[in-house]
């Protein structure tokens, strides 16, 4: 078994797909904004956050109800300069909601919203002390 991917249940695709390839500058695979689906991923890594159109996911199974309330996910990406990459997508259109601040002796992070609402993560692992 291997990782492929997290996938977000959106409501509006067109502003999440945004979002992943125009604010946090991650690579589409297929340039499909407006849906149902899209993977997008990092300039290095396997793995990728992959968006998915709330409302045909539910005809799927029959059983997602509305819009998602409340923060029911969190996506954590790791990037080398935690400031730099602060600066680059907040002048992409991105709002900050914390940091960039230390985490733990070990990790600086900042948080932000995608336009649903699930929580982004970014880490700057800092070096382990002996």
């Amino acid at each position: 078994m291997e990782f492929a991917q997290v996938r977000l249940l959106v409501t509006d695709f067109a502003a999440c797909y945004h979002f992943y390839a125009d604010v946090l500058g991650l690579k589409p695979q297929s340039g499909a904004e407006h849906g149902p689906y899209e993977k997008f991923s990092p300039a290095t890594g396997s793995t990728g956050i992959a968006i998915q159109d709330r409302a045909m996911m539910a005809r799927v199974l029959g059983e997602l109800g509305g819009a998602a309330n409340g923060h029911r996910s969190l996506v954590a990406l790791r990037v080398d300069d935690l400031d730099a990459t602060c600066a680059r997508i907040t002048a992409r259109g991105a709002t900050l909601i914390h940091g960039p601040a230390p985490m733990t002796d070990r990790m600086r992070v900042a948080h932000l919203k995608d336009p649903e609402g699930n929580l982004v993560e970014l880490q700057e692992w800092l070096l382990l002390i002996g």
